[in-house]
């Protein structure tokens, strides 16, 4: 590879030079080496999820703990690992062997001012939207006001990362190794959709699934993403929790 430019900046015009966050240096070289070693593709699809925001927000108030978007598309992350095993796995050291995972820890990427934390949630299969939310909130709070421990951010099967309460239409996000897959999210938004016949006006999230053409293959993608939107459509119409 050619040498990175040494140019001074300085030579047009005013500059602040500040020092990376040791958080933003250590991420800065797992997603250089992780981009560079892994065939990523990215899938694109929409979630019909018109309804949820109302089932959210009686469950906040029936539970007492507050329910967010993402509590369900965990939820949703693990029935779609269940039912397409491959995703749930990693390849070895040497490339060459699958490893099978039996266990569903599903990470959380969580922005803080030090930098992008990625904390997991285990046994997720385990737990309940609102056992799933208070732990989101608690974990994600902890990371940005004290940060997490390695032990904390380890282990992990599968990574959501979602820009909703930001925007966006799609992104690729990158894969968090040695998981061979990550869904990003963006603000859901207003669509027609044709219902049997009739046009009506529906709330669509879209989704961004990253994965390893290594050992995914497109048709593989298509379907894991289909049955995560599924399933959140699911939640969307009443769908038990």
């Amino acid at each position: 590879m050619a040498p990175w430019p040494d140019v001074d900046f300085a030579a047009f015009g005013p500059v602040e030079t500040k020092s990376l966050s040791r958080i933003q240096g250590l991420v800065a070289s797992y997603l250089a080496r992780n981009w560079v070693m892994i065939p990523h593709v990215t899938h694109q699809e929409e979630a019909d999820i018109d309804g949820l925001d109302e089932v959210r927000a009686k469950l906040s108030v029936t539970t007492g703990v507050k329910i967010t978007p993402l509590a369900f598309m965990v939820k949703a992350a693990v029935a779609a690992l269940k039912a397409h095993p491959q995703f749930n796995a990693s390849l070895d050291r040497s490339g060459r062997q699958l490893i099978q995972k039996k266990y569903f820890h599903v990470g959380i990427a969580v922005d803080t001012p030090g930098g992008l934390l990625v904390p997991v949630i285990r046994n997720a299969d385990s737990k309940s939207v609102p056992e799933l939310a208070a732990e989101i909130g608690e974990v994600s709070a902890q990371a940005r006001s004290k940060g997490l421990s390695l032990e904390r951010m380890s282990g992990g099967c599968f990574t959501l990362s979602s820009l909703g309460s930001i925007g966006g239409t799609s992104f690729t996000p990158i894969i968090n190794a040695p998981e061979l897959a990550i869904m990003g999210v963006t603000r859901a938004f207003q669509k027609p959709v044709n219902l049997d016949g009739v046009l009506a006006w529906r709330t669509m999230l879209p989704l961004s699934l990253s994965y390893d053409h290594r050992v995914i293959n497109g048709a593989d993608a298509a379907r894991f993403c289909l049955t995560f939107a599924r399933e959140l459509t699911l939640y969307a119409n009443g769908k038990q929790l």
